[in-house]
């Protein structure tokens, strides 16, 4: 049995977390604000600390550092109702275990605290490491990433979590949707926030200029070069370089890319002799690298050695809910005259919401700052809003024809009404049998559009290769 201290304001809050926690054996103490708390937490040892960020008094986060000293090694989870990148880093940088975002399900909090609970185990009782971080420079805009929806606070706490780390992070999604503000967030929040954040476009370098941009070269090594150059990421040492569009850089300049992460060196074209750099690798791309894998253009090796810790953007579809404050945000951001100042009205909100945004967040500033022009520093009206743009139809994610699954399911369905007195009655039955007539054709697709690539279909769909080697087999799929 552990004990653990809930502090929160919210008595529901308290109650259900007691209730539901001690259902699971767990002995739980509460206090309604951080001075009660803390006198709780110096009184009794704790095997857990659940804490809210808005208290009365002392606030969650002001009092994370006296928690850390009074509970040791036990791990900190904080709440908040309010969450965002400054109390996702606050809260990490610390000495926090995980952060929830109200309202949040119990089944939920109960799998954070058994991982902390894990964790905290598996260290064998040691003290905890955490401890609070650099304070962060003045003048810093957390508000380039805006959002409070689910998806946003899961990045933010991504974010928090690789950014004082020194892997690589492989930036992926759609064209729009804020990839350069993720990878400038994780400089911000790193050791290397005071020196160079250097982003280079790899699209719409050539191939030799590419290699000539990042490596350096020599003088004499080819027409041209009058004088030694040293390639960007020599210059920006100390820093972090982000690598846009990787999925753009020609097979022969990725053997030389692969190299200068894992070895930390370069070698300049012309010359035989590796110089250390030292930087930090970020990528990003929107184009999918499993199907580039698969056709051979990109290697899987610097792949895997890019993706130590991959974040995925979520496109604006699936983040509806911030669409207001960011078209607020994107109003402040627009110089306007004295008095000029535009409101959004409410239709013009509602139509805003109800637009697929195929170009993301990207093109819903373009769609504000035009609707701001048209509207000559007055209230927006939807007719001054652009016309919406058609979404592009997508790929589905496993390369199967959605009309093919469902055919199969329809077949297997009518054949199961041909035969009511043979139907089976457990559920695992019928799962087993739907399974054995979908599966096959599924996996049969997934091979087709990976060219055979087994290691690519399983990246893919997210599996190991053991297992889809597994399914294979057992579908006599060759």
């Amino acid at each position: 049995m552990s004990r653990v201290l809930v502090v929160d304001d919210e008595a529901s809050i308290c109650w259900a977390l007691r209730e539901f926690l001690g259902d699971l054996g767990h002995e739980v103490d509460v206090a309604s604000s951080a001075e009660e708390g803390l006198d709780l937490a110096g009184r009794g040892p704790f095997d857990a600390v659940i804490l809210d960020v808005r208290l009365p008094g002392i606030d969650g986060l002001s009092a994370l550092g006296k928690f850390r000293e009074l509970a040791g090694s036990a791990p900190i989870i904080v709440i908040t109702a309010f969450g965002n990148l400054d109390t996702a880093v606050r809260a990490m940088e610390g000495g926090a275990f995980d952060y929830l975002v109200k309202p949040f399900d119990l089944d939920q909090a109960a799998s954070v605290i058994a991982r902390a609970l894990d964790a905290r185990r598996g260290r064998q009782g040691a003290e905890g490491k955490s401890s609070p971080g650099e304070p962060e420079p003045k003048g810093v805009d957390h508000s380039v990433l805006i959002g409070h929806s689910p998806p946003m606070q899961e990045l933010f706490k991504q974010i928090a979590l690789v950014a004082p780390t020194d892997v690589p992070v492989l930036i992926t999604g759609e064209s729009g949707t804020g990839k350069e503000l993720v990878a400038r967030a994780i400089h911000r929040h790193s050791a290397r926030r005071d020196r160079t954040f250097l982003p280079v476009c790899l699209a719409a370098l050539s191939s030799g200029l590419i290699e000539r941009e990042l490596f350096g070269h020599l003088r004499g090594s080819f027409t041209g070069a009058v004088q030694d150059r040293k390639g960007l990421l020599e210059l920006a040492g100390g820093g972090t370089v982000l690598l846009d569009e990787i999925g753009d850089v020609p097979p022969a300049v990725q053997v030389k890319l692969l190299r200068a992460i894992e070895h930390r060196e370069v070698t300049p074209v012309g010359d035989a002799r590796p110089r250390p750099i030292d930087v930090r690798f970020l990528a990003a791309t929107n184009r999918p690298l499993g199907e580039l894998m698969a056709a051979g253009e990109f290697r899987e090796d610097l792949f895997f050695r890019l993706s130590v810790f991959p974040i995925r953007v979520p496109p604006l579809r699936d983040r509806r809910a911030d669409i207001p404050a960011l078209a607020s945000h994107f109003l402040n951001l627009l110089n306007l005259p004295p008095g000029g100042q535009v409101a959004l009205r409410e239709d013009v909100v509602s139509d805003l919401m109800s637009r697929p945004w195929p170009g993301n967040v990207r093109e819903l500033r373009n769609a504000i700052e035009r609707a701001a022009i048209v509207a000559r520093g007055r209230e927006i009206h939807p007719e001054h809003l652009p016309p919406p743009a058609d979404p592009q139809p997508r790929p589905a994610s496993l390369g199967t024809d959605r009309e093919e699954i469902q055919n199969l399911i329809t077949r297997w369905i009518e054949s199961e009404l041909r035969q009511p007195d043979q139907a089976e009655t457990a559920d695992s039955t019928l799962y087993d049998r739907f399974l054995a007539l979908v599966e096959p054709p599924l996996l049969q697709s997934l091979l087709r559009r990976n060219q055979g690539n087994r290691a690519s279909a399983a990246l893919q769909i997210g599996i190991h290769r053991a297992t889809l080697r597994q399914k294979l087999r057992k579908h006599g799929i060759e």
